[in-house]
């Protein structure tokens, strides 16, 4: 497996990570020993970056990531994130936390249920409004002093923002929504700021929330309780016209003879040696798949003719319902 460098720190991990938040949140039923099977495997096949949260579970996620890794620590990096507030019940009370009290406790929680003694990646998950973001990153660089946490990055995070945490704590990593059909981050200055910076860039969500498997024709592909059934993108006229432009992604993909999942990932990691995606799966089947995207060579015709027909701002609808969209920093 290819390495990547991300951020100034000399943070070094596979150039494909695996991200687990599915494996026990938001996409419907989930299987603890078929997760635990995926993780065991993405191991064996070279990926040693694991992206967790507190929230998804909330808890259990961590816990998951945790076991299955316990007799791999030395080969792995794990990050986690912390924010989204979740009360002392287990239940996400929908508001952002970026609070130092908040963060110092956080911090102590995950320790405990990943099982290990220092965070390799702690991302705050959203930008709390009401709290400096220079208040959360100097807490958070006290950690660092600290030797719980090694590397210190953000999530959906605004250009400015990300001016401010880096200036307040050195940032590793920004995480932020990119795929071919979410492209938001070349237009709005985050990607221009984070190669200005020297931070490094992981993509969540790289194959656009599943959709560029090509195997999403209906909102009825999606079980009752999976969040997508709410998503704008995934609704009505929007679904429709998404699916006219996934067809054209498909056809390269066909000409290729790769899968639409291998293509979309090879476009996102041809975005530079920067860039570290993370999809999330469950299934090992799909895994073997995802990885093998890294072997996958995109001319520049091919980068060209993918732009085509996949240009930013080509997708139809908002990424998240509105409450969604209004826990992003702007």
């Amino acid at each position: 497996m290819e390495q990547r460098t991300l951020g100034g720190q000399g943070l070094v991990v596979s150039a494909e990570g695996l991200g687990c938040m599915g494996m026990s949140a938001f996409y419907g039923a989930h299987d603890d020993a078929e997760s635990t099977a995926t993780i065991r495997r993405a191991l064996d096949l070279g990926i040693t970056f694991f992206d967790t949260a507190d929230v998804y579970g909330p808890w259990t996620n961590e816990r998951l990531v945790g076991t299955a890794l316990a007799d791999r620590r030395d080969d792995v990096v794990v990050a986690t994130k912390f924010g989204n507030e979740i009360d002392e019940n287990g239940a996400r009370t929908g508001r952002v936390n970026g609070s130092p009290d908040y963060l110092r406790k956080a911090v102590d929680a995950s320790l405990d249920r990943l099982g290990i003694d220092v965070i390799d990646l702690y991302y705050q998950h959203r930008v709390d409004p009401n709290v400096p973001v220079e208040d959360t990153f100097g807490a958070l660089g006290e950690l660092v002093q600290a030797g719980k946490v090694r590397h210190l990055g953000i999530s959906e995070a605004s250009a400015a923002s990300i001016r401010r945490a880096h200036a307040a704590a050195p940032l590793t990593a920004v995480q932020t929504e990119y795929s071919l059909f979410t492209r938001d981050v070349e237009d709005n200055e985050v990607l221009a700021t984070v190669r200005e910076l020297g931070i490094g860039f992981v993509p969540y969500s790289p194959l656009g929330r599943g959709f560029l498997s090509g195997r999403i024709r209906s909102v009825e592909d999606f079980a009752e309780d999976d969040f997508r059934r709410t998503s704008p993108r995934f609704q009505g006229e929007n679904f429709t016209k998404n699916l006219d432009l996934l067809d054209r992604v498909v056809a390269i993909a066909d000409e290729k003879g790769v899968t639409p999942s291998q293509l979309a990932l090879a476009w996102v990691l041809a975005q530079g040696d920067d860039v570290v995606p993370i999809p999330g799966t469950r299934r090992i089947a799909n895994l073997e798949e995802n990885v093998s995207a890294v072997e996958v060579a995109l001319t520049d015709e091919d980068l060209a003719r993918i732009d085509e027909v996949a240009p930013s701002g080509s997708v139809a609808g908002e990424r998240y319902a509105p409450q969604g969209m209004a826990s992003l920093n702007h």
